[in-house]
């Protein structure tokens, strides 16, 4: 019994082994100020990192834990989902991913760089595990994933783990306080658009709109309290050609209500380029329904 080791000892040295498995995905990107961000080495030719960490710049320097250095440069960047994408000019060593499922109260590991690539970590715990959302880019994120940890500006854009050592994400840093995940789900899915075109297309329909309350008068007849009075249109966008005019109080899309912005972003998503949209309005003190045509958001 003495030479057994305790449970904390095996619990470390289990950690200790996740960390050692996953330390070729993670990279520090660099400018040439010496300024870093983590990065997460999607496959050997591509970095992943937060999109809002990143500047305007077109080249960085990656360096891997081994020191290894290569030159990338931005493929395409995402506001909605917070992802940029970077090429590396020569392959670098990455490790296989495979994805797990995360669960309320399980342990995680957030993995950073140093500003010369060496492996950081954070230990914590998955705070909430919530359904599919959309950011207020419009950006739809397969499930809302927010930890009970802290992060370094740093850090953010590495890796997030389970005690298996099963790839979760990408941790950016969401409201004050909060450290999320961007699932990767939403990576997969992302990352050959952004490669491909350099923007994910969505949905675009050219108004600009601002919450109001339905007259008491007409609360009835549009089965709702609240809308969206449309304030300006972009001439010949979607809803112009639609027949939309500014003053229309907007009150659902495909029959969802809207409460805000994230309600009509919801219906916008890239699939729906291309489809046609009904709009509930009110107009002149009556309410009417339209067919608008989504475009790709220019």
């Amino acid at each position: 019994m003495g030479n057994q080791a305790s449970p904390l000892s095996r619990f470390s040295d289990e950690l200790e082994s996740r960390l050692a498995a996953a330390k070729d995905l993670v990279v520090a990107i660099r400018n040439s100020s010496h300024q870093h961000v983590t990065g997460l080495l999607w496959d050997p030719q591509t970095v992943i990192t937060s999109e809002q960490a990143v500047g305007d710049r077109s080249e960085y320097e990656v360096v891997s834990g081994t020191g290894e250095t290569a030159k990338v440069h931005i493929a395409g960047r995402d506001a909605g989902t917070n992802l940029l994408a970077l090429r590396l000019e020569h392959a670098l060593v990455a490790a296989p991913k495979t994805t797990g499922t995360a669960r309320t109260g399980a342990p995680v590991l957030a993995l950073g760089a140093s500003v010369e690539g060496a492996l950081t970590a954070r230990y914590g715990i998955v705070n909430t595990v919530g359904p599919q959302w959309y950011s207020r880019s419009g950006g739809r994120i397969e499930q809302r994933l927010a930890l009970d940890i802290r992060l370094g500006r740093t850090e953010e854009g590495g890796p997030v783990i389970d005690a298996s050592g099963l790839l979760l994400g990408m941790s950016t840093l969401g409201p004050p306080g909060e450290v999320l995940v961007i699932p990767y789900a939403t990576i997969e899915r992302i990352v050959p658009q952004l490669l491909r075109e350099g923007r994910v297309r969505r949905g675009w329909l050219g108004l600009a709109l601002r919450p109001v309350a339905v007259p008491d008068a007409l609360r009835d007849a549009a089965r709702h309290a609240s809308g969206m009075m449309v304030m300006s249109l972009v001439e010949d966008g979607p809803a112009a050609n639609a027949g939309v005019v500014a003053g229309d109080i907007l009150l659902s899309v495909n029959g969802a209500s809207l409460r805000g912005t994230r309600r009509l972003a919801a219906q916008l998503d890239e699939e729906r380029v291309g489809t046609n949209l009904e709009l509930r309005l009110i107009r002149g003190g009556e309410v009417v329904s339209l067919q608008a045509r989504i475009a790709a958001r220019p």
